[in-house]
């Protein structure tokens, strides 16, 4: 039985989940991950979508080596099911369901962190006033 056979999403995600990975700390195209953030507000269906669609492109332009990596350190931990995940991204790379997973993981984090960000500077704009200019 291949690895693609016997090796479910939601096994992927639960390897993603666990992962080490910081998506600000990754070198990473935003611009391709941020397509999948959007969606995430959509639903997970939509966001999953997404992310089937821009996984080989993320993959291909930086998360490769990372995701790799934190695999790789999970194996090494003992950790549920990452064997299976190192297996199939090894056989089918960036169009592998660990790698959709993984990016639909860091695009929910990168979600969730501009989410955070937007909501500080709502609560900071009204003080920016009391702020002088000259003292910036």
């Amino acid at each position: 039985m291949s690895p693609r056979s016997s090796f479910t999403g939601a096994r992927a995600a639960a390897v993603a989940a666990g992962l080490d990975l910081d998506v600000f700390a990754l070198p990473l195209c935003f611009a391709c991950l941020g397509f999948v953030a959007m969606e995430v507000d959509a639903g997970v269906d939509e966001a999953r979508k997404e992310a089937r669609r821009m996984a080989p492109d993320v993959w291909a332009e930086g998360l490769e080596g990372p995701a790799l990596e934190a695999l790789r350190r999970a194996c090494d931990a003992g950790s549920r099911d990452a064997e299976a995940a190192l297996a199939d991204v090894a056989l089918n790379g960036g169009r592998s369901i660990t790698a959709r997973e993984i990016v639909l993981r860091l695009a929910t984090d990168l979600h969730r962190g501009t989410q955070r960000e937007l909501r500080l500077e709502a609560l900071a704009r009204p003080r920016l006033a009391a702020a002088p200019p000259e003292l910036n």
